[in-house]
């Protein structure tokens, strides 16, 4: 599926951890299934959980929901799940590689290194989101994603099911909006189909 001409993203990251499972189905089920971007997630996940994931998600979204593979070409309209016990990487050519190397922030599949990989290749063309989680990995991806110009968006931690890695991501850097998990497909949406980006100074939360 082609992107729009008009748009001004490439490309959206999401992680999540904690109660991520139930956040990820709310965002997934809002998108239509001629959602135009590539949307690749990690999510904290035991090392043997093996690949229920994709099936749990396809039954609640319309888009395709696929477990990333080894230099396999990002597709628009797609979701993608960093595999279990791997880093997910993202090349300058848009195609993904998994890593092996040590957790960071205990973590792996990590979501800064998603996120570091992700504003390298897609710069101010990328949307990062942070959902539910019970740790502070993902808020050095997001303070890269908006130095390189993209767009940050975290789940508001008053509704977050474990607020510690919202709270992080929001120390971190300035984000641009905060959103309960519930309103975040539909927010997407929208930036999709304004022309201007949905930016002002400081932190946005939704009223």
């Amino acid at each position: 599926m082609p992107r729009p001409t008009e748009s001004l993203y490439d490309a959206v990251v999401i992680g999540s951890s904690a109660g991520g499972i139930k956040a990820l189905a709310s965002i997934l089920a809002a998108l239509p299934a001629e959602f135009p971007l590539p949307v690749i997630i990690t999510q904290h996940l035991h090392p043997d959980s093996g690949n229920h994931l994709p099936g749990i998600f396809n039954a609640k979204c319309e888009l395709l929901v696929k477990q990333a593979g080894e230099r396999e070409q990002i597709q628009a309209g797609t979701v993608y799940l960093a595999p279990p016990a791997y880093h997910l990487l993202i090349e300058d050519d848009h195609s993904f590689s998994l890593s092996l190397e040590a957790p960071v922030n205990y973590s792996r599949p990590s979501i800064d290194v998603l996120f570091e990989c992700a504003a390298r290749a897609y710069r101010g063309r990328l949307i990062g989101i942070i959902l539910t989680g019970a740790n502070h990995d993902g808020a050095a991806g997001l303070r890269r994603i908006k130095a390189a110009g993209g767009y940050a968006i975290v789940e508001d931690p008053l509704t977050a099911e474990v607020p510690t890695m919202p709270e992080a991501a929001l120390a971190a850097t300035a984000v641009d909006k905060v959103l309960p998990v519930q309103e975040i497909g539909v927010y997407l949406l929208q930036m999709l189909h304004r022309p201007q980006r949905l930016r002002t100074p400081g932190l946005h939360r939704s009223r």
